[in-house]
Formats: C-alpha cells, sequence, structure tokens
C-alpha cells in the first residue's frame, strides 16, 4: 500500500496540475506508478488532457522523489488517503472530481460518515443567524451525527464550534496546507478538532497558502463528504451558493435555515427554498429532511438518568428552547443571584447546560 502512496503522495505536491489531471492519467495507465513514470510520448496519447496540463506535469516531476515526499508527510505527523486506500470516504469516491489525495490529520474513525451533514454560510454573518444556527445544532448534542465545514469565519466557524462544545464530531476542509491555517484565528479550533475532535482534511502540501481560488474547489469536498447540506445563510452570488449547487449535482439533501428577510445574506436562502430545498428552524427538521433517528452516546444516556432537583429542573426548562442570561434566568425563576450561580456552575460541569455567546445559557438535554 505504502508504494502506491508514495506516488499519490508525489502527484500531490505537483503545483501546476489538479485533481483532474491526475485521476484522467490513473485512469489511463491503471497503476498510479505507471502513472507517474509515463513516457511524453504516452501521455500525450491521452484523450481529453490539455497540453499546458502535460508540459506542467512533465517539468515539476523531474524535481520530486516520491520516496523522500512520502517519508516527509510521515515525518510531520500528517497522514495521507488516495483513491486506492480503503479509508479512503466512500462518499468522495462517486462526486465529479473527486480529491486525488487527502492530507489529514485527526482521528477518522470516530466520525460516523453515514451521518454527515455540511454547514455552510456567509463569512460575515448576521448575529440572528450565528445564534439561530448554535440553537439548531445543539439540539443534536451527544448524537453521532457529524458536522462538516471549512474552517471559515463567519458560519463555518460557529458550526464547528458548536459541534466541538455539544460532543458532536466535525469535520473541516480547508482552503490551504496545515502550515498555513486560515484565518489565524482558528489555529486553537484547529488543534482541537485534531486533537479528539474530529478531522481536518485537505488537498493542498503543507506549505501551501490559502488562496482565493482554492475554496470554491473546497467546496466540492465539503458537499462531497456529506448526506445533506444546511445552507445558514447566503448571498445570491457567494460560496454557499456554490456548494448548495454542488450539493444539488452530487445528489444531496439540500436544507436551508431562513433569516430575516432584510438581510441581503438571505436572498440566495429564499431562492433556494423557493426551489425545493428543506426549511429548518430546529434539529428536529434536519434529522425529519434526512429521514433519521438519533443515536445517543453513552454520555447522552448517562444523562437521561439523570435525577435534577425542582431548582435544577426549572433552570434547564428556562434555557430548553432559547438561550438566556442571567438576568433574564432570575427573572424567570424567582430564584436569588447567589443560589442560581452555585447551580449553573453544577449544571454546566456536569454537561447538562452550555454558556455560550459570552453570556448565554442553553440547555443541552
Amino acid at each position: 500500500m505504502e508504494d502506491k502512496a508514495k506516488y499519490w503522495c508525489a502527484f500531490s505536491k505537483l503545483t501546476k496540475t489538479g485533481s483532474m489531471f491526475v485521476n484522467r492519467v490513473f485512469e489511463h495507465f491503471g497503476s498510479i506508478e505507471l502513472a507517474w513514470h509515463a513516457q511524453a510520448y504516452d501521455l500525450w496519447t491521452i484523450e481529453g488532457l490539455r497540453k499546458q496540463s502535460l508540459e506542467n506535469f512533465l517539468e515539476e516531476r523531474d524535481s520530486i522523489n516520491p520516496d523522500e515526499c512520502y517519508e516527509y508527510i510521515k515525518k510531520r505527523g500528517f497522514d495521507f488517503l488516495h483513491p486506492e486506500d480503503e479509508r479512503y470516504p466512500y462518499l468522495l469516491r462517486h462526486i465529479d472530481n473527486p480529491p486525488s489525495g487527502l492530507f489529514m490529520v485527526g482521528d477518522l474513525s470516530s466520525c460516523n460518515l453515514d451521518r454527515t451533514i455540511a454547514v455552510v454560510g456567509s463569512r460575515k454573518a448576521s448575529e440572528n443567524s450565528r445564534n439561530s444556527l448554535r440553537n439548531i445544532l445543539s439540539g443534536l448534542h451527544d448524537t453521532d451525527l457529524c458536522i462538516v465545514s471549512g474552517m471559515a469565519e463567519g458560519i463555518d466557524t460557529v458550526a464547528h464550534r458548536t459541534a466541538i462544545d455539544n460532543n458532536i464530531k466535525t469535520i473541516a476542509v480547508i482552503g490551504g496546507g496545515f502550515d498555513k491555517i486560515y484565518p489565524k484565528s482558528n489555529i486553537k479550533m484547529f488543534n482541537e478538532i485534531k486533537d479528539g475532535a474530529g478531522v481536518v482534511f485537505t488537498e493542498y502540501w503543507p506549505d501551501v497558502d490559502a488562496i482565493s481560488w482554492h475554496f470554491p474547489a473546497r467546496n466540492r469536498i465539503v458537499s462531497g463528504l456529506s448526506k445533506g447540506v444546511l445552507v445558514a445563510e447566503a448571498a445570491i452570488k457567494s460560496g454557499a451558493m456554490i456548494t448548495a449547487n454542488l450539493a444539488l449535482e452530487q445528489g444531496r439533501e439540500l436544507m436551508c435555515m431562513p433569516g430575516l428577510i432584510s438581510n441581503p445574506n438571505t436572498e440566495g436562502i429564499y431562492k433556494l427554498i423557493k426551489t425545493g430545498a428543506a426549511v429548518v428552524t430546529n434539529h428536529n427538521d434536519i434529522l425529519d429532511a434526512m429521514n433519521w433517528q438519533i443515536n445517543c452516546t453513552t454520555k447522552e444516556k448517562e444523562k437521561t438518568q439523570k435525577n435534577f432537583t425542582d431548582e435544577e429542573q426549572l433552570i434547564i426548562d428556562c434555557i430548553q428552547k432559547d438561550m438566556l442570561t442571567l438576568d433574564e434566568i432570575i427573572v424567570k425563576t424567582n430564584l436569588n443571584i447567589t443560589d442560581l450561580m452555585v447551580i449553573l456552575t453544577k449544571l454546566e460541569l456536569e454537561g447538562s447546560i452550555s454558556q455560550t455567546n459570552g453570556d448565554k445559557y442553553i440547555s443541552l438535554l
């Protein structure tokens, strides 16, 4: 397997050719090793390949050593998946132009690839959309679903963060190499995901910058990994709409989270809804659209067996559907602040509630 992996890895180091070229030459030769060592006159006979791509490959190949490439990736602690690897996500095998190589950190075996939901949306998402998405995804806490997104600012970050905070596995697909995490504000999140919260994938060699044209290419992987795609906020012309269209082409279930009609970033949402996308206003809408039943983790089963005091149950009931501040909880429960703080701290340590958005609380039950 390593003999194959080193050649797939070498193809992934090429900077001037992409997956479409690699997949085509592999299909032609039936062997990734033969494809790598092919003579120029054999490559010129492959129908449909651009002359420039062939010339770029021949030029770059001479400076790349497959053994050194693969050893470098292993020494860095990165994993590498390719189409002949049995671990390669099965959903990706059947999309148009599947990635010919995926660099990976994290534990893929912990992610349920049969229960994947992609979440996409605006990088400049409104606070209303951010809060709505948090509430929706929090309802899936401690289940075996897996949230897929692109680790960009805005909606992507909210999706990953909410998944991590609610014991939901998450997969991030980034638009640059592992040495060039973008945005830098998500480096901490990157480390959390790779260290136990899920998996981070990229097509790009570790030192490759996240540049603009990488993101549309990344979107096909985000939707391709997913059984369904939830669009949380999207302008008519946006990356989220590109992903939505890819989802339809790939035969994925398309869902939309409605927002304020006065927000320009919801124009794409309502266009998709008018053309048949499912409307999602709570976590049950996702389960209904996907025709899924929730499978709880052991942690969730333990929660359902807890016996709460009257005061604890009162607080949980208050924040079951809506995030509330400390002052709002006081008004609704009539508890004094000293007792309330003690109970909130206890419930948060037990994992029954969560403090989100700085100063608000929500139930995780």
